[in-house]
């Protein structure tokens, strides 16, 4: 049977994000898609990405309308692993914070939390404010887990893909969904060469 994840992208930057996790779910046989774009949304999809409207619906099995309160992702009754926020914009992550249902994608949220299902918030504003950070505490107490999509540099990525894939990649393991070919998995530290030392630390290791 397959399974459903719910998919919201709003204002912030990093559309990207998103969109990408939609490309890999469609190609998952076993998973299915619910997307919810706020306007927006649309806007930086549309600034950051060039992608139209369609193109983007496309990619998920369902797309319901912002404003589109009686969907079936508004209610508990309708069964789905959880649901992603990607990117979750300031103005977002305040109306989960505070339970204003006032849009498909704040609704769909609050159900995740009164339905003990998983909710994934990535985050994207920097710097923080006392505010911002109260309400990122408020969803962590409620729930929710908090994933920035904070570059992580191990992996040694050399192009922005590099940097979107890891993070969703990431957030796909939260929901146990298998990303084999999307991005590698950490291997363990390997000493380095003795000729790629500081000649200091060289001597170190030799004595």
């Amino acid at each position: 049977m397959s399974r459903r994840l719910v998919v919201a992208i709003t204002g912030a930057s990093g559309a990207i994000y998103g969109v990408r996790l939609l490309q890999w779910l469609a190609q998952q046989p076993d998973w299915r898609t619910d997307l919810v774009v706020t306007p927006s949304g649309w806007l930086t999809i549309q600034h950051e990405l060039g992608l139209r409207r369609a193109e983007v619906e496309a990619l998920a099995d369902v797309a319901h309308n912002v404003r589109d309160i009686g969907a079936t992702i508004a209610s508990g009754s309708y069964r789905s692993a959880g649901m992603v926020v990607a990117p979750c914009s300031m103005r977002t992550l305040a109306a989960i914070a505070h339970g204003l249902a006032d849009n498909l994608v704040t609704r769909a949220a609050d159900v995740m939390l009164k339905e003990r299902r998983r909710l994934v918030l990535l985050p994207r504003e920097t710097p923080l404010h006392l505010g911002h950070l109260r309400n990122l505490t408020a969803v962590t107490e409620m729930g929710a887990i908090v994933l920035p999509p904070v570059p992580a540099f191990y992996h040694r990525p050399s192009t922005i893909d590099d940097l979107v894939n890891h993070t969703v990649g990431r957030t796909l393991d939260l929901f146990d969904i298998d990303h084999a070919g999307l991005v590698a998995r950490w291997q363990g530290m390997r000493p380095a060469p003795a000729d790629a030392m500081p000649a200091a630390m060289a001597q170190e290791e030799t004595r």
